[in-house]
């Protein structure tokens, strides 16, 4: 019997695969139906300290090694994701590389895409999203920054812009406990995190060699 409900549970969480609603999402999909029969909380990643304030803006900032690779090989590979994902097919009309200068090895790209919170033959539920990539190439690693997020939402209807800081921060979309999401927000707060989870992980299998299997080909 245990054997029996771990594959169904294991199937029901695959079925979820198919419901991703942005195309970089599959893989995270396939990564949480391995992981869905022992995850406590499907939450818990979300939560306190998820969003990190810095000088009172939110910015998500890691740090990839990239052993051997000189500043400019860095540039070189992290330029020519920064400029395809401009083009890529969730992207909207002003995304575009500011900066590449090779001088300084130092990349800085704005982006507005679609964030898709639902989508099916009864309701699209979806908002704008406004970001930006900081790269800093430096021999053997890579500092990358993504922060100046904001987003507007239902802008067919009734329009709303939303700055991150005052929407998807910990005070303002966890509860008085900060063990749960609060209701309205929580959407917008998850899509973040995993969408910025996704390109940062993007950057270090691209410097690293690492691939995710189902690669973005444009």
């Amino acid at each position: 019997m245990k054997k029996r409900a771990f594959i169904l549970m294991l199937a029901a969480a695959c079925c979820g695969i198919a419901n991703a609603q942005n195309e970089w999402e599959e893989m995270d999909k396939r990564q949480e139906a391995e992981e869905a029969v022992v995850k406590v909380n499907p939450d818990a990643k979300y939560l306190a300290g998820a969003v990190p304030m810095v000088d009172g803006r939110v910015t998500f900032s890691t740090v990839i090694n990239a052993p051997g690779k000189s500043a400019s090989e860095i540039y070189s590979t992290v330029k020519t994701y920064m400029d395809r994902l401009t083009r890529q097919p969730n992207q909207l009309e002003h995304s575009l590389l500011a900066i590449a200068d090779s001088s300084k090895n130092f990349l800085c790209g704005n982006y507005q895409e679609w964030l898709v919170f639902k989508n099916n033959a009864l309701s699209l539920d979806r908002t704008r999203f406004y970001y930006t990539l900081i790269a800093d190439c430096q021999d053997g690693r890579l500092e990358v920054k993504m922060t100046r997020i904001y987003y507007l939402y239902e802008e067919e209807r009734n329009p709303q812009t939303y700055k991150a800081e005052e929407w998807i921060d910990d005070k303002n979309a966890l509860n008085k406990k900060q063990d749960k999401l609060l209701r309205v927000s929580a959407k917008f707060r998850r899509k973040t995190i995993d969408r910025k989870d996704y390109l940062f992980r993007k950057f270090d299998e691209l410097l690293n060699g690492k691939t995710t299997g189902k690669e973005e080909q444009k």
